[in-house]
């Protein structure tokens, strides 16, 4: 019973862990600030302009979008 127990624990002490040391962390706090925002522009700023919605704009129907996917995918024209 005692192992089992031990066993619950563990996520909880393996959390206090990283949040004790997150919160000691001097410049630790500014890198992960800095990753943070580098990601965010990554996946939602560039999105926006290198990755225009081509399927949605250049296609009406689900079907449409499907058939030109697998075109596209196997190099054959499906009817």
């Amino acid at each position: 019973m005692s192992q089992l127990s031990h066993f619950f624990q563990l996520p909880l002490r393996v959390f206090c862990f990283y949040k004790d040391g997150f919160r000691r962390m001097k410049v630790g706090k500014t890198l992960w600030l800095i990753i943070g925002l580098k990601l965010f522009i990554m996946f939602a700023v560039l999105r926006l302009f290198f990755f225009p919605d081509f399927l949605g704009t250049n296609f009406s129907t689900d079907q449409q979008r499907a058939d030109y996917v697998a075109e596209q995918i196997t190099g054959t024209a499906q009817e």
